[in-house]
């Protein structure tokens, strides 16, 4: 069986920005199949369409499946995660500024994203399907306060990685090349 990777783009983003061209690429060249599947209505992200697409990318999951995810790309995919049955292993992921809170939102921002804050996810179910988690952080990161960090190391075991001064870890903050996301799904992999 091939490795899989699926790279989950955030909020108002796309597969072509930032540093997933580069990730996406540098997997390939690792013989991994890689898809960085386009979201729908990244303006307007909403739970229940983000979540089948993603179910429909990946297919059936299993031991050779890796998930990375930007911002609301993490959100995706602990909710994804969260209703696979629980026998069900996969090879790990990577959340890239995950969170469960987020700052600096203006009103109409935070009517956008409130039921990504609001309904809760069982990070027990999540942390079932996989040993391998890392979250990294950045310690200038505007949006996802850096008290998330303790939340994913405390409630899903995750290793945490606190980069210094990356902003938002986007293509807005000049992020073209994310090596750290790619060694981490190398030692998931054992690749």
């Amino acid at each position: 069986m091939s490795k899989r990777v699926f790279i989950v783009h955030g909020w108002e983003e796309t597969p072509q920005e930032g540093w997933f061209p580069w990730l996406k690429n540098e997997l390939q060249n690792k013989g991994f199949k890689v898809k960085v599947p386009a979201m729908p209505d990244t303006a307007e992200p909403k739970i229940e369409k983000w979540i089948p697409h993603l179910i429909k990318q990946v297919g059936r999951p299993d031991k050779d499946t890796y998930l990375i995810g930007h911002s609301m790309g993490c959100q995706t995919i602990l909710r994804y995660l969260e209703d696979l049955s629980k026998e069900i292993k996969i090879g790990g992921f990577v959340l890239v500024a995950g969170f469960t809170k987020l700052n600096n939102l203006t009103d109409e921002e935070y009517e956008t994203v409130r039921p990504w804050l609001t309904t809760r996810i069982n990070l027990d179910k999540v942390r079932a399907h996989t040993k391998n988690i890392t979250t990294i952080f950045s310690s200038n990161d505007t949006w996802v306060p850096l008290s998330d960090a303790k939340v994913f190391e405390k409630k899903l075991e995750a290793k945490v990685i606190i980069m210094k001064n990356k902003g938002h870890i986007s293509g807005d903050d000049g992020i073209k090349k994310l090596p750290i996301v790619l060694k981490e799904i190398l030692r998931f992999s054992g690749s």
